[in-house]
């Protein structure tokens, strides 16, 4: 699966993070990333970013960096996406198994789509 460097600002610090992430493409400008956190019983500090500073966020995709909106999926969209990144990968369906909270899917989309 291709890894992708999320960059976030930081929900407190205010600093720019970079986080390495498994990314899905979704279409031609958007990209699927999963909060799993391996299965943790808490949100990785990116999503937490992401909440926080929505218009902060910039993925290092096919060494290009571009500004993208994030979006998380709920209800038939995120089941959707879930069972694809499923049969992709695995791992995913052990994590969430792990915990008691629902695994956040979100879709990044650049400002060109």
């Amino acid at each position: 699966m291709p890894v992708v460097l999320l960059t976030t600002r930081g929900a407190t610090s205010g600093e720019l993070r970079t986080s390495p992430v498994m990314s899905f493409p979704d279409g031609e400008s958007a990209w699927l990333v999963v909060a799993s956190f391996a299965g943790s019983a808490r949100h990785p500090a990116w999503f937490i970013n992401m909440a926080r500073h929505p218009n902060e966020v910039w993925l290092d995709v096919d060494r290009r960096r571009v500004k993208v909106t994030p979006s998380t999926l709920d209800g038939e969209a995120r089941a959707r996406a879930w069972e694809r990144i499923t049969a992709q990968s695995s791992r995913f369906t052990g994590y969430q198994q792990k915990t008691d909270r629902v695994i956040p899917v979100v879709r990044l989309t650049s400002g060109a789509s």
